[in-house]
């Protein structure tokens, strides 16, 4: 007989930050794109950092070679094989990490989640699960989930704002209207600038 089973084992977890000297009243979480580490990803927002402000990196637990079986290594939040399961563990150590970070900084006052690329989607589907109201969702050059209903979605975050290159190979034109037309009905913001798949560093200090 040929069976398929699973087992709960326990597992960690990894995030990186980029701390301010002041007290913490603003909590940003960023969320990486496929194929990238937070070790790299959060260089790109080392020269935004705003006072009082804890930028927080969470590191999709699938970690692959991005090239053969060697050399730079990538990480990315799931994949289609057993979807359902790495949504829901995205989603608990998620949450689990928000926990930790609100009771060490008790003084935060706004949360902002921004999902990159395929980071977007997870921090939707969080968002739109979570027990937390989010002030600012910022989904960057990002597909919205379809799994994720706009009824779940408008209750939880305060603010939408969608961000995308004009430029962008994994958005050409066509493609780019009919998803600002898309967040359009989440009554989000559309934001986009000259650039390709990529953080938009003058763009990312007006929205911060």
């Amino acid at each position: 007989m040929i069976a398929s089973d699973t087992i709960q084992v326990e597992t960690s977890f990894r995030f990186e930050t980029i701390s301010p000297s002041e007290e913490v009243y603003n909590l940003v979480y960023v969320l990486h794109g496929y194929g990238q580490l937070v070790r790299y990803f959060k260089e790109k927002f080392i020269g935004t950092q705003k006072p009082h402000t804890l930028f927080v990196f969470p590191e999709g637990k699938h970690r692959f070679y991005l090239n053969g079986v060697s050399g730079r290594v990538g990480a990315s939040w799931m994949t289609k094989e057993w979807r359902e399961d790495d949504i829901q563990f995205n989603i608990n150590a998620l949450n689990s990490l928000h926990k930790k970070l609100t009771t060490k900084y008790s003084s935060i006052k706004t949360i902002t989640v921004l999902g990159f690329s395929q980071g977007g989607a997870t921090a939707a589907r969080w968002i739109a699960s979570a027990g937390f109201s989010c002030n600012h969702f910022i989904s960057w050059a990002s597909v919205f989930p379809p799994d994720v209903t706009i009824v779940s979605f408008e209750h939880i975050a305060e603010k939408t704002t969608f961000v995308v290159g004009k430029n962008d190979e994994y958005f050409p034109e066509k493609t780019r209207v009919e998803h600002c037309d898309w967040y359009k009905k989440l009554g989000a913001e559309i934001i986009t600038f000259d650039g390709k798949h990529d953080i938009h560093i003058e763009t990312l200090n007006q929205l911060l």
